[in-house]
């Protein structure tokens, strides 16, 4: 089987393993070539409280051009951190461009979690994500991120089923043509709930919830996630492998003293 090429155009932070850091690695564990465009570099995760964010889009400009001058092309495309509108604009339309080759366009958008926007992530953010997700093949917010694209109203008790089904078909509605919501109690229960285009299903799948925070968890499930469908697996089986290989670095991490800087996955790789 030959193994897909990916783009990975998302933040790269100096300190931490989140986007690019933690995505890396796993997408090249599992055989593909990867390669990357940072959106922004920033000195450190965000949940330290102190950062700073270098954004590259006039870098981002200049590497299309070239890029489509000498031929490149790739199987998949996954974007993250997307610093501004204009910046948004830039990547979606390489993406629409590279979307009429035959690459599918994965999209996270990212921008906040438990009902509240990320320490440096403005209002305009929602906006810029929305263009993003007008080009995704499969977007996959958390419920908080689904929440402040749809216009719906967070609830700290969660979702009944049928809300959540809203919520997926508001978010096919901006553009994408498969979803899925992470991080979402279905019922009281926590879930990730998913809308599969290619034979109409909705689904649910529960987990048991760890009560500890890491931040790159998000990436961590995307790029298991984006591994499994890139080996044409179900999106249902690649979401609950994405689900389980993130409850297990948790759980293996989850007495770590510094949980600021993510989790050290690399030493655990032959486990996903």
């Amino acid at each position: 089987m030959d193994k897909k090429q990916i783009l990975l155009i998302n933040d790269v932070a100096g300190y931490g393993k989140v986007a690019t850091a933690a995505m890396l690695p796993i997408l090249s564990y599992f055989g593909n070539p990867v390669y990357n465009l940072p959106t922004a570099l920033v000195s450190n995760t965000l949940d330290y409280g102190k950062f700073k964010i270098l954004e590259t889009t006039n870098y981002i400009k200049e590497v299309f051009p070239i890029w489509k001058e000498l031929n490149f092309s790739f199987d998949a495309i996954a974007t993250g951190f997307i610093c501004s509108e204009h910046q948004a604009k830039i990547i979606s339309a390489y993406c629409r461009e590279q979307e009429k080759n035959g690459t599918t366009i994965y999209v996270d958008p990212i921008m906040g979690d438990e009902g509240k926007l990320y320490n440096g992530v403005t209002p305009s953010t929602i906006i810029s994500m929305r263009e993003m997700i007008s080009v995704a093949h499969l977007t996959f917010p958390n419920y908080t991120e689904a929440c402040y694209l749809t216009g719906a109203s967070f609830s700290e008790k969660g979702v009944t089923k049928k809300e959540a089904k809203e919520l997926l078909d508001n978010l096919c509605r901006i553009g994408t043509r498969s979803a899925l919501i992470t991080s979402i109690t279905v019922d009281g229960q926590p879930s990730v709930v998913g809308y599969n285009h290619i034979d109409d299903d909705y689904f649910t799948l529960p987990y048991t919830e760890i009560p500890v925070h890491f931040p790159g968890t998000g990436d961590i499930f995307s790029a298991i996630l984006i591994g499994h469908l890139l080996r044409g697996e179900a999106l249902v089986s690649s979401t609950r492998k994405a689900m389980d290989g993130v409850y297990m670095l948790i759980d293996y991490n989850k007495d770590n003293e510094d949980k600021n800087r993510g989790i050290p996955l690399e030493k655990y790789l032959h486990l996903l």
